[in-house]
Parts: C-alpha cells; structure tokens; sequence
C-alpha cells in the first residue's frame, strides 16, 4: 500500500502550494466553463435565457451545499486519521462517505424535481423566465447524484494529499461540457435546458472516471466495492465535523438565495447583470477557494501527526497568500468591469447593473479571503461549529436583516450589493479576533 506524506514534511510553503496549486487550476476550468456555459446562452439565446440561468444558481447552490459540507467533513476526518497513520479507519470513512453520498444524491434528485416551481415562485423569479428556470433546474439535477458523487471522490483524493487527479478530471469535463454546450445550444439549438444537460453528463462522466481511478490504485484511499456501508462510529465522527460546516453553507446559500430573490424584483435586465457578475466574481473565488481547501487539508494531517509548529506556520502562510491573490483580481476585475460584464451580454442595462455591483464589492475581496481561509483552518482543527456560528449570525441572519430593512425603506439596488462587503468585514473582525486567541490551535494541543 502506497502512503504519501507530503504535507507533513519539508517546506511548509512548498508542501501547501503544490497541493494548491492543483486545486487552483481545477476550480480555473470549472469557472471558465460555467462561464462559457453563461456566454453561449447569453450570446445565442439572449438575456431572458441568461436570466433563467442565473435565477437557477443560487437555489441550485442552496440544495448543493449541505451535503458538499458533509463531504468536507469526511475529508477533515480521512485527513487526521492519515496524519496519524490509522489507516483502517482511513478505509472506513471512505467507504461511509461514499454510502452518505448515494443516499444524499437518490434524495437530493427526488426532492429538487419535485420542489423547483415552488421555490422558484417563492424567489419572485421574473414570470417571463420562469418556464426556462424550471426547465434548467430539473435537468440540472437529474444528474445531481453524479455531481454528489463526484465531489465525494475528488475530496477523498484530496483527503490524502493528492490535489493532482481531480484537475485531469476536472479538465476532461469542462472540455466536453463545452463541446456539448456548443453542439446543443450552437448547432441544434436545443433551448436553455440543454445546457444543463450538458453539464450533468459531463460531471456524470468525470465521477465515473474518479470512481475507476480510485477502485485501481494502490494507494490507502482505494475503493472496494464490497465494502461500502455505514460504520455507525465514523459516520457520527463525519457528521460532527461535516454538518456545521453543511449548515455553515446552507444558511449562506439561504442568504444569497434572498439576495436573488430581491434582485428578481428589479427585473430581467438585474437578473441578467447579477448573472454576469457573479460569473466574473468566480474567478476572484479561485485564491479563496484552493488554499482554504489546502488549509483543511493540511492542519488536519499535520494536527493528527502533533506537528503544532507546522501546522501554525502553514496557517500563516496560507491566510496571507489567499488575500493578497484575492485582492490583485479584485481591482483587475474593477478596473476591467465593463468589458467583463459585456462578453456575458451586449444589453446595455444589463452592463449597467453587472458594472455597479462589480465595483461595489471588489475592492473587499480581501476580506472574504480571510474568513474563508479561517474557516479552513477550523474545519481542519475540528472546530467547524465556530465558522457555522459566525456565517449563521453575519453572513445569513444580519445580511438578511439589512437587505429586508433596506428594500423596505429605499428600494435601490446598489444597496442589495453592499450587503456583501459589509458581512464581509463582520465575519472577518470576529475570525481575527478568535485567531488571535489561538483556540484553534490550543484546544487540540490539550485533547
């Protein structure tokens, strides 16, 4: 049986930014084809079709996110148990993960075909792209067992320390999502709801080649078949770590879910220009999203190995490099808005909108860097309860509040998007605060 220890020896910098690195470049194609996803229904279908999409988002992220929690919780739990070199119990959470995710996905499917008028009603989507919303959510999740899955295989992989294989997977399927996308909508111009076909056999055929990969290799992370099943322990010991940081996602997806719904009231043109940006905001994400993932890989391996010192200084290391990265694409992307926004769509309202919110909130991507990165950190140190309470409070219960009090008093909509930045610097007064204690750290140190 192969083991890699690469997070847990030599240079800290190399050691976090090799498996970053990886991860960075995957969630670099998954961006460019959500994005040339929203630029070939913009640009062949028009903005009524873009804003269908768009309208779907963040429901769809909303119905994502609790169980992509879960998964990172069982990464959290793979991780600590392969620093400490437990490798039977490696065994167990992997294939409990995996039996987690096909019941998530069976349920998660069935619920989402069944409910999508309701909630897209509730959200106050535009009627003029409502039947296109509810077609693109319903195919969209008649592959959500295989987009479950394939976040559960790419996380064991990552568990371990191998950020390398989800990239060539993550390439192969935004390459033929894109080709798909351009046959469908292109070439037999099949309408909105092609394009989230497109999407879910393209992650249908990345997860079955996850699943190949790992029922092959040599390594501790390999899947049998016959071994799939509950072990009641591990399972308890996922859903400790995995459900704060499940709920943690839920409640921001519920928040940006009433972020959307009160942009729907502005409009098709809003619902357009929200669109676009939020497709542009994803590239800022990038940073953000690679070394908080690197961080909860790294702190659990090296706090399951009592590597203390290491573990302290990768945390440094990765918070400082995240916000930097985050803040440079931030002003590009505020220097550059309009011209990012109008590959989306040439609508002039539409730009119009997409530009106001892109300069509102870019500047303080710094800010949300931080807090995602201390949030790794806890997740990684098993603390994932303090990152839900603090997204809970802040980004869910106080964002809702001030965007309810705002639209109520002045209906504009600069206002919706100050949400964010104001949330933002919140959460990361409270993470400073509670990094600065070193409870993170202490408290596992003592256990």
């Amino acid at each position: 049986m192969a083991v890699n220890h690469k997070m847990l020896t030599g240079d800290v910098k190399k050691s976090i930014l090799s498996f970053a690195f990886p991860i960075f470049l995957s969630q670099l194609f998954q961006q460019l084809y959500n994005s040339v996803d929203s630029l070939i229904v913009g640009n062949f279908l028009g903005k009524e079709a873009l804003a269908s999409v768009s309208s779907s988002g963040t429901l769809i992220f909303l119905l994502n996110s609790l169980f992509i929690g879960v998964a990172m919780g069982a990464g959290v739990v793979i991780s600590r148990y392969f620093g400490a070199g437990n490798y039977k119990k490696v065994t167990e959470a992997i294939h409990t993960n995996i039996a987690f995710g096909l019941v998530a996905g069976a349920a998660l499917t069935i619920f989402a075909l069944i409910a999508t008028p309701t909630i897209l009603r509730m959200m106050k989507t535009d009627p003029e792209v409502l039947p296109g919303s509810i077609l693109y959510f319903r195919c969209y999740f008649s592959g959500a067992l295989a987009m479950v899955m394939y976040n559960i295989f790419n996380g064991i992989m990552n568990a371990v320390g191998d950020s390398r294989r989800p990239l060539y997977y993550l390439i192969f399927s935004s390459v033929l999502n894109v080709i798909l996308d351009l046959l469908f909508i292109g070439v037999f111009r099949l309408g909105v709801g092609s394009a989230a076909v497109a999407t879910a056999i393209a992650q249908a055929c990345s997860a079955l080649l996850a699943l190949s990969h790992l029922m092959r290799t040599n390594d501790v992370n390999r899947v049998y078949i016959r071994k799939i099943r509950f072990h009641r322990s591990i399972l308890k010991e996922i859903l400790r770590y995995g459900l704060p940081t499940g709920v943690q996602n839920s409640v921001i997806a519920f928040a940006n879910v009433i972020v959307q719904s009160n942009i729907n009231s502005f409009g098709t043109d809003a619902m357009a220009g929200y669109g676009s940006y939020t497709k542009v905001e994803g590239f800022a994400f990038l940073p953000i999203t690679c070394f908080s993932m690197a961080l909860t890989t790294f702190i659990g391996q090296n706090l399951g190995a009592r590597q203390y010192d290491r573990a302290r200084k990768g945390a440094s290391f990765g918070i400082l490099t995240s916000i930097t990265l985050a803040e440079f694409l931030g002003l590009f992307i505020f220097t550059f808005a309009p011209q990012l926004i109008r590959m989306f769509n040439d609508d002039a309202k539409v730009i119009e909108l997409g530009v106001l919110q892109a300069r509102t909130v870019a500047f303080f991507y710094f800010l949300l860097a931080f807090s995602h990165c201390i949030a790794g950190i806890c997740r990684g140190a098993g603390k994932a309860i303090v990152p839900m309470v603090i997204m809970l409070a802040i980004w869910c219960v106080l964002r809702i509040i001030y965007i309810t009090v705002m639209m109520h008093f002045i209906h504009e909509i600069r206002y919706i998007y100050w949400a964010y930045p104001l949330t933002w610097t919140i959460s990361s007064i409270l993470y400073l605060l509670y990094y600065l204690r070193s409870d993170w750290l202490h408290g596992f140190e003592r256990a």
